[in-house]
């Protein structure tokens, strides 16, 4: 997939984050699941910080202020690289959580961060062109990343938290 046909999968994607918002209440928003679970405040807290923290990462990349390496991804990254999806249901590193704890956020709290990742998208899209691949920082489960990569496991990584909140949606429907 070309850079151009990312950027607009994740801006499509982040619209579909943007749609769903208008489809609820802010009390239903911060409710969680039967059987519980993340509130959709708490994926929306978790996927925005993400989002925006892999952009900064992909900026340190292409900039050229991490260090350069030959070490690449671990086994479950190259899978999530080869198949555009996580092997299932995956918890957050611990590591992420300690630098961006989960927090149940409100409805406009939610879209301002949406708003704020798009921006980081354009931003950061115009900078892969000139990347340099051995230029990496490391994720902490999927290993070395170079910018490409990063911008790649946003898109991943958006679509997956997409499917967290319909299994939401179902708890709410069997209620």
């Amino acid at each position: 997939m070309t850079i151009e046909a990312e950027r607009r999968a994740i801006e499509a994607v982040l619209d579909e984050y943007r749609n769903r918002l208008d489809a609820i209440s802010d009390e239903e928003f911060e409710l969680s699941p039967p059987g519980g679970g993340w509130s959709r405040a708490e994926v929306y807290s978790h996927i925005m910080q993400a989002t925006i923290g892999s952009s900064i990462a992909l900026e340190k990349c292409t900039n050229g202020t991490c260090v350069p390496t030959a070490k690449g991804r671990t086994l479950i990254g190259l899978f999530v690289f080869t198949f555009g999806v996580f092997p299932g249901r995956v918890k957050v590193p611990p590591a992420i959580l300690e630098r961006s704890p989960v927090k149940k956020i409100s409805i406009e709290d939610a879209r301002n961060l949406i708003i704020k990742s798009r921006k980081r998208i354009d931003t950061v899209a115009k900078l892969l062109f000139d990347s340099k691949p051995q230029n990496r920082i490391g994720h902490p489960r999927l290993g070395m990343l170079n910018a490409r990569q990063w911008f790649k496991f946003i898109l991943i990584h958006l679509k997956h938290h997409i499917h967290q909140l319909d299994r939401i949606e179902k708890k709410f429907s069997r209620e």
